[in-house]
């Protein structure tokens, strides 16, 4: 009954694209409301999915894992168990997948003899550079189409576990068996595959194989490390990924894009192509269609919710941590029903939020309290319910007695927020600053000392420049201006003062007032 919240009634799904020189960004749309979101940068390499013929630099036993040159700043990662292709390392292809069982593990003697630094190894990679660590690679190679995963030296065949219909996973694995395969090839039906016909699979494994041909013929011939296969950009990856039954229209701004995908939509439907629309409005795309406010709101660390409640989204180095708050929410049951009202609200929005930010690794969502077991297990399946539709892997546990939400999501790359936003040169990305009353008692403790010193070696007459921010300024002009001088009383001393317009609240220095000499500095050390 809880989980009626959720239910849609009828949706309309759109998919909305804006392209410029510098950045090409996708937006699904579900009534009216941002659902997913993407963006990418035309002169960046597109590393996941990608292929490269590398060389082996160095291993590390302890780590049990190889670095291998594959042309980029970072050594890729590859673990022992990833060397050598397996059928067990393929079993969940699927979509995104990058999961890789540990079940075929290589000892080090083994790994040493087959794979000594300078070997060349044909790897492809699972997950971007993330923060300062390297790509993660894998040998196990995949490509994937719009309704198979192929993959080169493994004779698997399956469909996804994400198609649950039985009757319908045996007709597609009649299918499979049909298919004009070599020995040296395996495939997988994705989730796209569902209630298609022979003949799409058929053209779409005739594409597979010709990719895979050119992929063989550059690993002959180019030298290591150099990419041999590059994932699509990411307006054809929304046709092979994200074109699928349920959507009713796809809207483009840019002419010759427009042309581009209606030509590779084409090869999949005729429907497929004529859903595809050029946008030519004098408004910009994403601001038609009300996609940029939405933007704008999901990237606050304070995300509001209809009911008055509201999360407050923390991305760390070590995981992601979400408040849930009632806020102004009062429900018009009991106080323990409107806790519940917010909880399952919020858990619809954290599922999109994980989407729309494209965050992962450790997630911890702090609920509001519930005392019912009951209740707790609606929350629980209503953020398995919500989980469903992200392409991402993710598995989430039963709520802990504390009250927290653990969960896992397959990361990739690095969050969107990363990609879009800088460290905030004041605060250095920690998100705060010291007050003006905290540098206030740090440049009086420091004066102190630095006069106590002087006075100590026999100067009898010790002048000091200090420079600090305007606001710092104005705070020592005011509010401590008589704690100043008393300083000067004290210790005999005279002070002054200077303040500049580019200098960082927290950095400020003293130096002699007479020779200009810097006796004492935080931050940058700035003296005109």
């Amino acid at each position: 009954m809880l989980l009626d919240l959720f239910k849609k009634k009828e949706t309309k799904r759109e998919i909305v694209i804006n392209v410029e020189r510098l950045e090409t960004r996708v937006a699904v749309i579900e009534n009216g409301r941002l659902e997913e979101f993407q963006c990418e940068h035309p002169t960046q390499e597109r590393l996941v999915g990608s292929i490269f013929k590398g060389r082996i630099q160095n291993l590390e036993h302890d780590l049990q894992a190889a670095f291998v040159d594959i042309g980029l700043k970072k050594n890729a990662f590859l673990h022992y168990w990833d060397m050598v292709p397996d059928d067990d390392s393929r079993l969940d292809e699927d979509d995104d997948s990058d999961r890789r069982p540990r079940r075929h593990k290589l000892t080090n003697e083994e790994v040493q003899k087959r794979f000594a630094p300078g070997t060349e190894i044909v790897v492809q990679v699972t997950k971007g550079p993330i923060s300062t660590k390297g790509p993660r690679v894998t040998a196990s190679l995949s490509l994937p189409g719009r309704y198979l995963v192929m993959m080169p030296d493994t004779s698997l065949k399956g469909v996804s576990r994400k198609i649950g219909d039985a009757e319908e996973r045996r007709r597609l694995k009649k299918i499979l068996d049909r298919l004009p395969l070599p020995d040296n090839a395996g495939l997988i039906v994705r989730t796209a595959g569902q209630d298609a016909n022979k003949r799409a699979f058929v053209r779409d494994l005739r594409s597979l194989w010709e990719q895979w041909n050119m992929l063989q013929k550059n690993i002959r011939t180019l030298k290591a490390p150099a990419c041999v296969y590059e994932e699509p950009d990411l307006i054809e990856r929304v046709v092979r990924d994200w074109l699928t039954e349920d959507v009713d229209r796809v809207t483009i701004d840019d002419e010759e894009s427009f042309n581009r995908i209606r030509e590779v939509a084409s090869r999949i439907s005729r429907h497929a192509k004529k859903i595809i629309t050029h946008y030519d409005g004098e408004q910009p795309i994403f601001d038609y269609y009300g996609v940029e406010r939405q933007l704008a709101e999901a990237f606050r660390r304070k995300v509001n919710l209809k009911s008055g409640g509201y999360l407050v989204v923390d991305e760390t180095e070590a995981m992601i941590a979400i408040d849930v708050n009632t806020g102004r929410h009062r429900g018009k049951g009991s106080q323990e029903d409107a806790i519940v009202e917010v909880n399952l609200e919020a858990v619809d929005e954290v599922a999109r939020q994980l989407r729309l930010r494209n965050i992962g690794g450790l997630v911890v969502v702090d609920l509001i309290d519930m005392k019912s077991r009951k209740h707790q297990n609606a929350v629980y399946k209503a953020m398995k319910h919500a989980l469903k539709r992200d392409r991402a892997r993710t598995n989430v546990l039963q709520i802990s007695e504390l009250g927290l939400m653990e969960m896992t999501r397959q990361r990739q790359e690095s969050s969107l927020l990363s990609q879009l936003y800088t460290d905030c040169p004041y605060c250095k990305g920690h998100g705060l600053i010291k007050s003006p009353l905290a540098l206030s008692v740090d440049i009086q403790r420091q004066i102190a000392a630095l006069m106590r010193k002087e006075r100590a070696e026999g100067n009898t007459s010790v002048e000091l420049q200090i420079v600090v921010a305007p606001s710092v300024l104005e705070r020592l002009r005011t509010a401590d201006e008589a704690f100043l001088v008393d300083l000067q009383r004290q210790y005999s001393g005279r002070l002054t003062f200077k303040s500049e317009l580019h200098r960082h609240p927290e950095s400020f220095c003293i130096a002699d007032g007479q020779t200009g000499t810097i006796l004492y500095s935080v931050g940058e050390n700035i003296l005109s």
